[in-house]
């Protein structure tokens, strides 16, 4: 088994009187989709944001590539290569999918131009094009504003993103949720093409069929704690699911 690329361990996490995470740990290894699954209230958006650095765990502490990055901001993390995709996508509806992509870190154009403040616009939409053929994105139009496009290829955009600017890891919140048969399934595609690029995924979702059909692990939070780990091609769903209600002790489930 190879070394965990992430690994979080004994987190806890307090807003005021309500204990949020209580001991938490998950983990994760080079090149696996991994997914993390619980019931509303089970704590895996305050953990993923604790891995992310929205958040500053109250003990316990998160390892990346064999180094500390618990404390860390959001922004130190993500030069080490973890990219976050949240739910609200967080794309600029007015912008296409290019400027999208280089949101924050547009290039100047050579010279005086680039002095001025003149973009390099050619430059990102070839990189930009490229990107979207090498995850097999398919967008008509990738110089229109991204509101025109299908919810589908809006999550594209937003984790061509992500990739653009991870290279180790990319964290996909609920990425499915609220898409057709069609737009899910060319979702779950992508995340393959993403593994398959040699980047780690965490996935958190509720939907158990889009975990079986695309993640190679599952590890479910309940009430603040890692209560269950599995490999999901020798896992039913019934299994799950008894982790995520507690019909399964850790014993029994992990």
């Amino acid at each position: 088994m190879s070394a965990l690329l992430l690994e979080a361990r004994g987190i806890v996490k307090r807003f005021g009187g309500v204990e949020a995470l209580r001991g938490a740990a998950f983990s994760v290894r080079p090149g696996e989709v991994v997914a993390l699954m619980g019931d509303n209230g089970a704590g895996k958006s305050t953990l993923i944001k604790t891995i992310c650095g929205v958040h500053a765990p109250d003990a316990g502490e998160v390892i990346f590539g064999g180094k500390r990055i618990d404390g860390l901001s959001p922004r130190e993390i993500q030069a080490l290569g973890v990219q976050t995709v949240y739910q609200d996508l967080a794309l600029a509806p007015d912008l296409d999918t290019a400027a999208n992509l280089y949101l924050g870190r547009e290039l100047a154009a050579p010279g005086l131009l680039g002095a001025l403040g003149v973009l390099a616009k050619k430059a990102m939409a070839a990189h930009a094009d490229q990107v979207l053929r090498d995850l097999r994105v398919s967008i008509k139009d990738s110089s229109a504003p991204v509101a025109m496009l299908s919810g589908g290829q809006q999550q594209s955009v937003a984790v061509a993103r992500a990739v653009t600017w991870a290279d180790r890891l990319v964290v996909m919140d609920e990425p499915t949720a609220a898409l057709g048969v069609p737009q899910t399934r060319a979702v779950l595609d992508l995340i393959r093409t993403v593994r398959d690029s040699g980047r780690s995924v965490v996935l958190i979702s509720h939907s158990l069929p889009d975990v079986m059909a695309v993640s190679d692990r599952i590890e479910v939070l309940r009430l603040g704690r890692r209560v269950a780990r599995f490999v999901t091609a020798e896992t039913g769903e019934e299994q799950v699911v008894g982790a995520m209600t507690g019909a399964f002790t850790q014993e029994e489930a992990a």
